[in-house]
């Protein structure tokens, strides 16, 4: 019976060196990719908080209008900017009561 222990003692050691070996090589493997997740999380993060600011990118989008085009351009591109964003308005409210309505099913 000691011989037996004595194996297992043996093999369990071994499997424990496989596995901290396995553990270093994972930990070279996702080096690398750490930066870029990094820079990838923070734009995604920078993507949910502009869904959340409609009127900070029209804001945005109209400076843009106004560097690049006329006054003319810059009437006709405000009013569209003004109308895409009353209709997505539209659809987030109905979006939002149809949610609520549903929850409470």
């Amino acid at each position: 019976m000691n011989e037996r222990l004595l194996e297992l003692r043996q093999r369990r050691g071994e499997l424990l060196g496989i596995i901290a070996a396995q553990r270093e090589t994972l930990t070279q493997s996702v080096a690398r990719w750490r930066y870029p997740l990094a820079i990838l999380d923070k734009a995604w993060s920078v993507t949910c908080y502009l869904r959340n600011q409609p009127l900070l990118v029209s804001a945005a989008v109209a400076l843009v209008v106004i560097r690049r085009r006329s006054l003319s351009g810059l009437l006709k591109w405000g009013l569209m900017v003004w109308r895409g964003y009353r209709y997505l308005a539209a659809i987030k409210s109905r979006l939002t009561t149809g949610e609520d309505s549903a929850q409470r099913l």
